[in-house]
């Protein structure tokens, strides 16, 4: 099912059709596949990609670091449940539309900008909406509906980007799908830095919560019009050029030798790309059942520190945040290709349950803040490395001309490992 290992000689053998009439290639085709391969120069490509990873995950990022804010303002209702509904239903609807009628007809490039813009226009409606409605009043619940519009808005442009994102980066060599999922770490360290920062320098009052919701929702503006830019000086660099030119190699064999991919002919691939890479999905989903049935409902609900009161929850999530980085970067540094060890991994990682369950019921030291912040950093740490490894090595397994489509499935399997974790996260109580 897809659990081979990729040893590929060069970046280019790796994204080259592997099946035997794909290698009988036209003169102009071969030409492009033996073409030295550009340079990426400054590493602006990894850069950009990078940046876009931090970029896609900062809205969501920014509503859930707000919810502060929104509770006071809107002080009956589930503001943080009723946001993680609206996100994950609406993105992983979304996903699914674009995987069953989209994924083989439009292009990427097109679905990315689209989302990118989506995320400006509703990071811009929280702000907009305080400066001239809301103005830090409580109880206007106009203003709420209007806000859990926007957040739809932001799975919406979710699915679009990260969708597109993944799906175009299995395309690329190994290096730039680790750029982005570590650029999704960075985004849950910058948030924490900025939490960080609030708490210190903003009173914890209705001026100070309205100043600190502000500055995250700039932030993401800021970051999302960045990242609309950057993308599309990717598009255009030589590298990506190049990359673009073996798919486009790939996708017209593949049309010579099959004809077009639409109707029964695309629902059969789906299926095989499914099935390809259906174990990396379980390990992803496995991943962040744990995680997120733990983190952040545990750090931030049930354990305490005398000593460092309300500020160990948030050191906590600061702690969790930066080893989900370091381990998501590690993958650059050491990429391990068997996928079976991997994948046992993530389910190695159910042992989080006993061990955060003796941190609450277990011995006197085992309660004490060193086991809680070993473990939190432990948990990140293995969140960031697993995720990155199955990230990378899904989209390889299945031929270049669906690498795309796989990318797409695995970010299907990650909302739903995401949505079933939040929810385990109500019904288990450590």
């Amino acid at each position: 099912m897809g659990l081979t290992n990729t040893e590929p000689d060069t970046e280019s053998s790796l994204l080259l059709p592997t099946t035997a009439a794909a290698i009988t290639t036209t003169t102009t085709n071969s030409t492009i596949s033996q073409q030295k391969i550009p340079k990426d120069t400054f590493q602006l490509a990894y850069i950009i990609y990078f940046t876009l990873g931090l970029g896609f995950l900062l809205p969501w990022n920014a509503f859930i670091t707000a919810v502060d804010y929104f509770s006071y303002i809107y002080p009956d209702v589930s503001v943080d449940r009723i946001f993680s509904v609206a996100y994950m239903l609406v993105g992983l609807a979304c996903l699914v539309v674009i995987i069953l009628f989209y994924a083989h007809k439009s292009d990427a490039y097109l679905r990315i900008n689209l989302g990118l813009g989506l995320f400006i226009v509703a990071l811009l409606v929280v702000p907009v909406m305080d400066a001239v409605y809301i103005k830090g009043r409580v109880g206007l619940y106009d203003g709420f509906y209007v806000t859990v519009g926007a957040l739809a808005l932001s799975g919406m442009a979710d699915a679009l980007v990260q969708g597109g994102l993944i799906g175009a980066a299995g395309e690329l060599p190994e290096r730039y799908m680790q750029a982005v999922v570590a650029g999704t770490a960075a985004s849950g360290v910058l948030v924490s830095i900025l939490r960080i920062l609030t708490k210190a320098v903003y009173t914890q009052d209705s001026h100070g919560l309205r100043k600190s919701a502000n500055l995250y929702f700039a932030v993401g503006i800021v970051v999302m019009a960045i990242c609309l830019v950057f993308y599309n000086i990717a598009h255009r660099l030589p590298i990506m050029k190049y990359y673009a030119d073996l798919k486009i190699q790939a996708v017209n064999e593949d049309k010579e030798e099959k004809g077009s991919l639409t109707g029964a002919r695309w629902r059969s691939t789906l299926w095989e790309i499914v099935c390809s890479v259906q174990w990396y999905g379980i390990g992803i989903v496995i991943i962040y059942v744990v995680t997120l049935s733990i983190f952040p409902g545990y750090i931030t609900e049930d354990v305490h520190s005398e000593i460092l009161k309300d500020w160990y929850s948030i050191i906590l999530i600061a702690g969790y945040n930066v080893f989900d980085l370091v381990g998501k970067s590690l993958t650059a540094v050491y990429l391990l290709k068997n996928a079976k060890i991997a994948i046992g991994g993530c389910f190695v990682r159910l042992l989080f349950y006993p061990l955060f369950y003796g941190c609450l019921h277990g011995p006197k030291f085992f309660r004490t803040e060193i086991p809680v912040t070993i473990l939190t950093c432990l948990l990140g740490l293995t969140n960031g490395y697993l995720t990155s490894v199955l990230m990378i090595l899904a989209p390889k397994v299945v031929p270049l001309r669906q690498a795309e489509t796989a990318g797409i499935v695995i970010v299907l399997y990650l909302v739903v490992g995401l949505a079933t974790g939040s929810i385990v996260a109500w019904f288990w109580v450590i």
